[in-house]
């Protein structure tokens, strides 16, 4: 099988990375001639670093990366405080990763093309699509070189501005509110605390201020401040923004930056034939909420396996639109409290963190059914050692337990046993502490499928 991926960001590396460990032949293109450079997403939910733990880039990401730092917020010049985004939360048996983390996208680009370069597999730069054309056996690219090739499947994941969705012909209806606009730059500010985040405004309006997000490994902030009209992203802009509520902070250089407005659009479909659409180009969101990035990487984790084994692929747009609609609900209902400059619009909720996301079906009933996704937990191996339930869905397969029962005999199968539970034949983990049978909430003899995406089958 041969997959092209138009897209050389999250999506598509995402994308590319599922493919070539599942032995896939794919190619990688982009029309860029430069890979991109700077912070743009750069806020990991909790369940994409569950997907970066499955994908083997989590030590990394956690290596480059840091936790939400807090905001020190200025208020008519004066400190009035320390807040929070999100509140910190503990590690559970079942959520391993509670928080979200923070990394510039173009860092976690990077790591992901290490890790699909490991497969043999680069991003192909200033390769751009300008034909396709499908039948029923195969997809015909064509490219600006000249180049034309057959692929077995295509997947859009080439941004807001799809050339692929378009050439499918898919409607992506929306909004776009070209009233509102935002800045959003990577700024060096050397008079500043790197460790934290600095809020300045005016105290009867706060929202309409300046804040200032540190970019680990970078010695930049990220900014963020609503734009003027006729005001572009250029540092002297930023200055005279960050000038109205924080005399004496310069700015020294900045990296990328963006004017940005509210878009939020959805793709009518996902699918045309072997066509697909993936991330930016199936869907947009406003940056309330960092969801984006998170989004179109889970998009990649869904449909790689779907298309590596040609199965289920109806199902791609069936469970990941449905997501993408819920979460641009979410993502505008902030963005509607900055605009009505509400005082807690600054503050995020689990509902953005991934791990509450479902595929069962409308009228499926219990604790944890099919289409839920599958819990972590700690577990001791057969030699008594550490493991976790994470460890045995690492990978391209599906993994089986059986809870108090002898397990199938099949590769990735394994009975989950409590302390004292002859494990009869094939493999087995013990539940010392019974966490994994409260996290399904198994009873002796429940089976439970794994996909390879970490959701129940």
């Amino acid at each position: 099988m041969r997959v092209l991926v138009v897209g050389g960001g999250p999506t598509g590396l995402t994308l590319g990375i599922e493919l070539a460990r599942r032995g896939v032949g794919v190619r990688v293109v982009d029309k860029a001639t430069a890979y991109f450079d700077g912070s743009r997403g750069d806020g990991i939910q909790p369940r994409t670093l569950e997907v970066f733990d499955d994908l083997g880039v989590l030590d990394a990401v956690r290596a480059a990366g840091a936790p939400p730092a807090p905001l020190g917020v200025h208020l008519d010049g004066r400190f009035a405080g320390e807040r929070w985004m999100t509140e910190p939360r503990d590690p559970r048996p079942d959520v391993p990763y509670p928080n979200g983390w923070v990394l510039g996208q173009s860092q976690t680009e990077a790591i992901l093309r290490d890790r699909l370069g490991e497969f043999g597999v680069n991003v192909e730069l200033g390769t751009e699509l300008t034909g396709l054309a499908q039948d029923a056996d195969g997809v015909t690219a064509r490219f600006a070189t000249g180049e034309e090739a057959r692929f077995d499947y295509l997947v859009g994941a080439d941004g807001g501005a799809s050339f692929v969705r378009k050439a499918i012909g898919v409607a992506f209806p929306g909004v776009t509110d070209e009233s509102f606009r935002v800045l959003v730059g990577d700024v060096t500010a050397p008079g500043l605390d790197l460790a934290v985040g600095h809020w300045f405004a005016a105290a009867d309006e706060p929202v309409k201020g300046v804040a200032l997000t540190p970019l680990p490994g970078t010695g930049r902030f990220q900014l963020i401040t609503p734009l003027g009209d006729g005001d572009d992203a250029s540092l002297e802009v930023m200055q005279a923004a960050l000038d109205r509520f924080a005399s004496g902070v310069r700015l020294t250089g900045h990296g990328w930056s963006t004017v940005w407005r509210p878009n939020v659009r959805l793709a009518e479909k996902y699918r045309v034939g072997r066509v697909f659409l993936a991330g930016d180009a199936a869907h947009v969101h406003p940056p309330t909420g960092g969801q984006g990035l998170n989004t179109g990487i889970q998009d990649a984790y869904n449909l790689g396996w779907k298309l590596a084994a040609e199965t289920d692929l109806d199902r791609y747009e069936t469970e990941r639109r449905a997501v993408a609609a819920r979460v641009l609900g979410v993502s505008t209902d902030l963005l509607d409290k900055y605009v009505a400059g509400h005082p807690d619009a600054h503050k995020r909720g689990e509902e953005g963190f991934g791990l509450d996301i479902t595929y069962r079906a409308p009228d499926a009933t219990g604790p944890l059914v099919t289409g839920d996704r599958a819990p972590d937990a700690p577990l001791l191996d057969a030699d008594g050692k550490n493991v976790r339930l994470f460890d045995l869905f690492r990978g391209p397969h599906f993994t089986r337990l059986t809870f108090g029962a002898p397990a199938p005999d099949e590769e990735h199968a394994y009975a989950v046993l409590r302390p004292g539970d002859a494990p009869g034949h094939g493999r087995y983990v013990t539940d010392a502490e019974g966490h994994a049978f409260a996290a399904y909430a198994a009873a002796p003899g429940d089976t439970f499928l794994i996909r390879p995406d970490g959701y129940l089958g």
